[in-house]
């Protein structure tokens, strides 16, 4: 392939299953990309993200991909709940002064009772307790607490985006969608950082926040001849996974409200113009941050898990195909899955999974979408989201799940993005801020008919509460 003059962004993906990247077009089209798993190493003392080979993929793809396009913008999206520790004086590749820790590993709850008299208050914060690693400052205070010498060590807390900018420009920053994630580390009343730094002793180590469409500067010289980037190729700060996919609707549905059904290994609805006194921490329901530090209503659950654990339950693959008439088929006979499938995930983390009835002999694929649909609308119900209703991700390939929460929530449209790479599309209008032509290309999702649905919602719910 001859390269043209035409210029391309770069963006980088990190989900928790996944590692991608994707070259984009002027337009935000993908023309090129490739992706990996994304595997936790269970080596050394504690499990912890494979940045080594998260670092080799992203030099061997941006190579192919500067070989046919010119790239002048790199930016990055990842997952939330995920810092790295560094020490700024040491060589780049050895300057992890501590594995950056996996937000599933389970001791870093069991292992810090004391943590919830650290913690600030919800409603300062608007993070809830979560399982594991979820909240980022329990992570630390885990740290803190057991690795005490190696956390004085440490010169700057980076989050998880701002950690690979850094790798790739050498510029240090803290951006506000990943600070203020469900972490404890921000306060939103006093739009600061908590109390639990300074109880932590570690606010000098957080760097200046800066906007996720701030340029880190150029890709470090010798590593952008080794990458077969043009040296005046600039790295943009990024942001939060959800909040990318959430950033495009924010910038172009003016002052209506919506909600961003955020789709994938996590399941997140974000809410706009929702009272953030809605938010009941035992639900699973918190705040984020959005790129423009307004904060967001949302809830969440592990869809994407929820959803295989269950086709797994049932002797069914994820891709399995099934009709209306399987759906119809578990309604009239009271097949139902209840949860929690994720263990501490989502509005009912603490109840036990288990079916009622002979659930092997319907579709498990049709039993896991009319859950994950189901838990979908409970959640923003208790949101009381309002407006139109954006699905964004890994949903997209499932239309009679989209179809069947359009026929649960009547009084709201849905819409399917028509782009498979939300996400992505929005992390890159970061690389032309202030210049940005967004457009988001929907379709309308169609409504089931399904017979009695609303009775078995409402039996759903019962069977919950009777468990709960």
């Amino acid at each position: 392939m001859q390269k043209n003059d035409q210029k391309y962004s770069l963006i980088m993906d990190i989900g928790k299953t996944h590692v991608k990247i994707h070259v984009l077009d002027q337009g935000y089209n993908s023309v090129f990309s490739k992706h990996i798993s994304n595997k936790v190493v269970t080596t050394g003392a504690f499990p912890s993200a494979d940045v080594v080979s998260i670092w080799e993929f992203f030099k061997t793809s941006i190579q192919q991909a500067s070989a046919n396009y010119l790239i002048e913008s790199l930016s990055i999206t990842t997952h939330g709940a995920t810092a790295a520790l560094i020490d700024r004086n040491v060589a780049d590749d050895q300057a992890l002064v501590l594995p950056v820790l996996d937000y599933e590993y389970e001791a870093v709850f069991n292992d810090c009772a004391e943590y919830e008299q650290a913690r600030p208050e919800f409603t300062t914060t608007y993070s809830p307790s979560l399982p594991a690693g979820l909240n980022l400052g329990r992570q630390l205070f885990w740290l803190h607490k057991n690795y005490a010498e190696k956390f004085d060590q440490v010169t700057d807390i980076l989050m998880y985006p701002q950690y690979w900018a850094w790798r790739f420009t050498g510029h240090l920053s803290s951006e506000i969608t990943s600070l203020g994630c469900h972490t404890d580390l921000w306060d939103i009343e006093q739009n600061q950082l908590s109390v639990l730094v300074d109880r932590l002793n570690c606010r000098s180590k957080f760097p200046p926040l800066k906007p996720a469409w701030h340029c880190c500067g150029t890709i470090k010289t010798e590593l952008a001849k080794e990458l077969g980037l043009p040296e005046n190729c600039n790295f943009y700060n990024g942001l939060h996974d959800s909040n990318a996919s959430f950033l495009r609707y924010r910038l172009t549905q003016g002052s209506q409200p919506f909600t961003v059904v955020s789709t994938g290994t996590w399941t997140i609805c974000m809410a706009s113009q929702v009272e953030l006194s809605n938010l009941d921490p035992t639900k699973d329901m918190l705040a984020n941050i959005d790129a423009l530090e307004t904060p967001i209503a949302c809830a969440r659950f592990m869809g994407g898990r929820e959803f295989a654990a269950i086709c797994a339950q049932t002797s069914c693959s994820v891709s399995d195909a099934f009709t209306q008439a399987d759906l119809q088929a578990v309604i009239d006979n009271n097949v139902y899955a209840l949860p929690n499938f994720a263990g501490g995930s989502g509005p009912f983390g603490d109840a036990t999974a288990r079916f009622i009835g002979d659930v092997q002999n319907y579709n498990g694929v049709a039993v896991a979408t009319l859950y994950t649909a189901l838990l979908v609308d409970y959640q923003l119900s208790q949101l009381n989201a309002q407006g139109d209703i954006y699905i964004e991700g890994a949903f997209l390939k499932n239309p009679l799940l989209c179809g069947l929460l359009a026929q649960l929530r009547p009084e709201q449209k849905v819409y399917l993005s028509m782009d498979d790479t939300g996400t992505v599309a929005g992390t890159a209008a970061l690389t032309n801020w202030g210049a940005v032509e967004l457009q988001v290309n929907t379709g309308t999702s169609s409504a089931l008919t399904l017979e009695n649905i609303d009775s078995y919602r409402l039996s759903w719910i019962e069977l919950i509460s009777a468990k709960c």
